[in-house]
């Protein structure tokens, strides 16, 4: 473990057992137990004679699945709030069963491609574009600030067949050019309103 980390959790554990146990505690116990990918630390409960345990993992560990789950939450708020009020209660029902998992399989298909140090530098903007901006959001490197993929919401009108919704995304593969259909959702006849009101 990395001497910064080490003496970080060094103080989150003292904080967190309210100082029974001392760093050098934690040092004895993890240099007794050897190196393991997770090591436990026994603690006194100072309510009860019961054992309280512990458990903290070493740096390099990095949950893929957990990540895409994360993605794919922020993935989901971000949509509804594009939506706004006016437009959520309308499609929100068929958005969560249509489109959203498609939304989740292209996340997860990314993060498959991607070693887990780069993986974990991909983030989601924080605000879909407002009024007639097709963004929803984009998944970015946060180190270089280049997009990878963008996920996005059209506004189709084919004549005399009513306003739809497009959602598609685009990818850093072919410099954004393809759209990536993820399918289409019927609006009305009458114009809508502009995304977030």
């Amino acid at each position: 473990m990395r001497s910064w980390a080490r003496k970080s959790l060094f103080v989150l554990i003292s904080v967190l057992t309210f100082g029974l146990v001392t760093p050098t505690q934690l040092l004895n116990a993890v240099n007794a137990e050897g190196p393991a990918e997770r090591d436990v630390l026994e603690v006194p409960s100072s309510k009860s004679g019961f054992t309280q345990v512990h458990e903290y993992r070493e740096e390099s560990e990095f949950d893929r699945e957990e990540f895409v789950r994360e993605m794919i939450t922020s993935a989901k708020l971000q949509s509804y709030q594009k939506f706004g009020s006016k437009i959520k209660p309308v499609i929100e029902n068929e958005f969560r069963d249509v489109i959203l998992p498609k939304i989740e399989m292209a996340i997860a298909e990314t993060a498959a491609l991607f070693p887990e140090n780069d993986l974990k530098n991909l983030a989601i903007t924080e605000f879909p574009g407002a009024g007639v901006s097709e963004k929803i959001f984009h998944i970015k490197n946060r180190l270089t600030g280049k997009d990878i993929l963008r996920f996005h919401v059209r506004r189709d009108n084919p004549p005399q067949a009513g306003y739809w919704f497009n959602f598609h995304y685009h990818t850093y593969h072919d410099e954004f050019q393809a759209h990536h259909d993820l399918g289409s959702i019927y609006w009305d006849k009458n114009t809508p309103p502009n995304w977030m009101s």
